[in-house]
């Protein structure tokens, strides 16, 4: 609750790069109600492509993974889980659901965050439970070497500082000291310094992320999961995280940094929503344009398995039928068989 606190006491001036994100924002907030009347159909893969996404996302930068093929099962159906691995990740999807249900309906407050843990926990004994102990966010290096990249709010002082913090958001919504979606950055931070729970906060904190994004009157995180695009960007994630929390519980850390970061992260997400509903002609398919927009978004040489894992969900046959449409024209393969790698197509410049 310290940053929300900061913004509280000094009224802030907002930097110039948060000024953009939050006028961009505010434009695709306008517009929301405009691109979700559009194709029931098309909308309806995107939420589904979307719930798959997030689940798999949030898990997997916690370093939690299920087999490929089980995905579409986890997600859409209830089958005996054969880990713990699939147990956290049908339990994210279960918290999701929830989210999505009530939107804004469903209050930030302890008894909220807490239900959420426990759904994303699944059966662990302290699912739903702050923590008992003290715990430091340990970083571990290649060579074994290890240090207390920070010190979270201890065991004793946690309620006390949840139900601050909880309390503070409300009062941010209602009497507007700072833009509702830096508050909404701000509640993410705080939650993380806080550190309530032994394990999970890091996925407690995109689910919280995503659900206060409903309160603030923004919805893309139903189409576009807000979770695969932190993790495209994990390692500047980490970074800003250790940034922001830096002075944290003197009050004297500096915020912008995370804050500039799930802001972009935001932006980026209503651009691709706008990309995907923003065209005036029928695509041949909104599974077809998934892969489409995976591949497009490849660096360098790729596999089939890397649009794979971009795009959990979606058949392997529809990835390779689509690559074997670019072939020749925006995609070219550089080997033979399934391991084969491709690379997208260079354009020449036209002098």
């Amino acid at each position: 609750m310290m940053t929300t606190l900061e913004l509280l006491a000094e009224k802030p001036s907002i930097p110039t790069t948060t000024a953009w994100y939050l006028a961009d924002l505010g434009e695709a907030r306008g517009k929301q109600e405009l691109f979700t009347k559009q194709s029931p159909q098309r909308l309806k893969v995107l939420r589904e492509h979307a719930l798959i996404e997030s689940a798999v996302s949030s898990n997997r930068i916690e370093g939690v993974e299920v087999d490929k093929s089980r995905v579409g099962t986890l997600i859409f159906g209830k089958p005996p889980f054969q880990d713990r691995d699939e147990e956290e990740v049908s339990g994210y999807r279960d918290a999701l659901r929830l989210i999505h249900e009530r939107g804004a309906n469903l209050p930030i407050s302890e008894a909220t965050i807490k239900k959420l843990h426990k759904l994303s926990r699944g059966k662990i004994w302290d699912a739903g439970k702050y923590k008992e102990k003290d715990i430091d966010i340990i970083q571990t290096y290649p060579d074994g070497r290890s240090r207390v990249r920070f010190k979270t709010v201890s065991a004793k002082q946690t309620p006390k500082a949840m139900a601050e913090l909880t309390e503070l958001w409300q009062r941010g919504l209602r009497e507007r000291w700072v833009h509702p979606f830096a508050l909404v950055a701000a509640l993410n931070l705080d939650f993380l310094c806080i550190h309530p729970f032994r394990d999970g906060n890091g996925r407690v904190s995109r689910l919280l992320f995503l659900l206060a994004c409903y309160h603030s009157g923004l919805e893309v995180g139903r189409y576009i999961s807000l979770e695969r695009l932190i993790e495209e960007n994990k390692e500047r994630y980490y970074e800003v995280l250790e940034q922001s929390s830096q002075g944290w519980h003197e009050g004297k850390n500096d915020p912008w940094p995370t804050i500039n970061f799930l802001l972009y992260t935001l932006t980026q997400a209503c651009k691709e929503f706008e990309s995907r509903l923003g065209q005036v002609k029928s695509p041949r398919g909104e599974k077809t344009a998934l892969v489409e927009a995976a591949i497009a978004r490849q660096s360098g040489d790729f596999r089939v398995s890397d649009i794979q894992h971009a795009c959990p969900g979606v058949s392997v046959d529809l990835i390779r039928t689509v690559l074997k449409r670019l072939k020749g024209s925006e995609a070219e393969c550089l080997g033979r068989g399934p391991a084969a790698k491709w690379s997208k197509k260079r354009r020449k410049k036209v002098i």
